[in-house]
C-alpha cells in the first residue's frame, strides 16, 4: 500500500478527521486530527497497518518489538505478530511503562531484549518525545534498536529528535497547520470546537471557568 492508501484506509474507520476545530496537546489550534483511538477497535484495519510496518522491517533482523503503553501495546503486539509470519522465526512483542516523565521496561521484559536487536513502534509522532525516551530506556538496558516504527508522523520528526535510532519509518507523514489560540481562524469564524477528540473539552472547561 502506498500512503494514499494508507490514509484511506484510516479515514475509513475515523482515523483522520478533517474540516474540524481541535485543540492539540500542545494547547494550539488546527483544522485535522489523526485520531489513532478511534482505528485500534478496528482489528482487520490495525492488522494492515502494522503489516505494512512489518514488511518495512522484514530484512533487519529484528527480535523483538517494544512499544510504549497503551495504545502502542497493540502495535507491538500485531507487528511482532506479522514479522513472525514473514520472517518465519519467532519475534517477541513486549512495552514499556510510564515512569514519572519517563519509561521503565519490567515484567523481566528488560531481560528479553537485552542484547537483542530490537524495533521500537509507536501510534504518533509529533514532537517524539515519548518514543525517544523508549529508545533510550531500551537502549540503557542493552537493547540493540534497529529501526522506529510509527503509524503517522505529523511533526516533521527527525531521526535526531528521537535518540538517532537507524532507521525511521512513518506510514504516513501529514504537515498539520496550526495556530496559536489568538492567531487562529477557526476561532475567529466561530467555529465549534471538537468536544470529542484532543483537548477540546478541556480547552472549554478552563475557559468557562476563567469566565
Amino acid at each position: 500500500m502506498n500512503e494514499q492508501d494508507l490514509l484511506e484506509l484510516m479515514g475509513k474507520v475515523n482515523g483522520v478527521i478533517t474540516d474540524s476545530h481541535i485543540v492539540y496537546t500542545s494547547g494550539k489550534h488546527g483544522a485535522a486530527y489523526v485520531n489513532k483511538d478511534a482505528i485500534y477497535p478496528h482489528t482487520r484495519e490495525t492488522s494492515q497497518l502494522c503489516r505494512a510496518i512489518a514488511e518495512e522491517f522484514a530484512k533487519d533482523g529484528v527480535e523483538v518489538v517494544l512499544a510504549p503503553m497503551i495504545g502502542g501495546v497493540i502495535l507491538s503486539q500485531w507487528v511482532a505478530y506479522h514479522l513472525t509470519e514473514i520472517t518465519g522465526r519467532e519475534v517477541l512483542g513486549v512495552y514499556a511503562e510510564k515512569d514519572g516523565d519517563g519509561f521503565i521496561i519490567k515484567r523481566g521484559y528488560d531481560k528479553l531484549i537485552a542484547g537483542k536487536k530490537v524495533l521500537v513502534v509507536e501510534d504518533l509522532l509529533t514532537t517524539g518525545g515519548s518514543a525517544r525516551k523508549v529508545v533510550e530506556t531500551a537502549r540503557s538496558f542493552g537493547a540493540d534498536i534497529v529501526g522506529l516504527g510509527v503509524l503517522c508522523n505529523r511533526g516533521g520528526i527527525t531521526p535526531k529528535d528521537v535518540a538517532n535510532p537507524p532507521k525511521l519509518f512513518a506510514l504516513v507523514n501529514v504537515n498539520l497547520e496550526s495556530w496559536d489560540e489568538a492567531e487562529c481562524p477557526l476561532c475567529a469564524k466561530g467555529v465549534p470546537i471538537n468536544t470529542d477528540v484532543g483537548h477540546g473539552r478541556k480547552f472549554l472547561a478552563q475557559k468557562n471557568k476563567s469566565a
